[in-house]
């Protein structure tokens, strides 16, 4: 088990969100997004260098921007 940033992780990969890493307002908006630490989530699809990393949280596909994405960590 690695601990890697979203940006980081394959798509098509699974893992489970264990830290977000940034202020109450990032927490805030992920956590509406249903991105919250202990929830399982799968990559879709993300650019290289820059552009929105896809996610699917449950049923739902939502889309997350390069940075906010690069602080989320999860274990794959």
């Amino acid at each position: 088990m690695s601990a890697i940033p979203l940006t980081n992780m394959e798509s098509g990969k699974k893992g489970k969100v264990i830290e977000i890493q940034g202020g109450r307002g990032l927490i805030a908006r992920l956590s509406a997004m249903g991105v919250r630490p202990g929830i399982k989530i799968t990559k879709i699809s993300g650019q290289i260098m820059r552009g929105p990393v896809i996610v699917r949280v449950g049923n739902t596909q939502i889309a997350i921007g390069f940075g906010m994405a690069s602080r989320v960590i999860v274990e794959v």
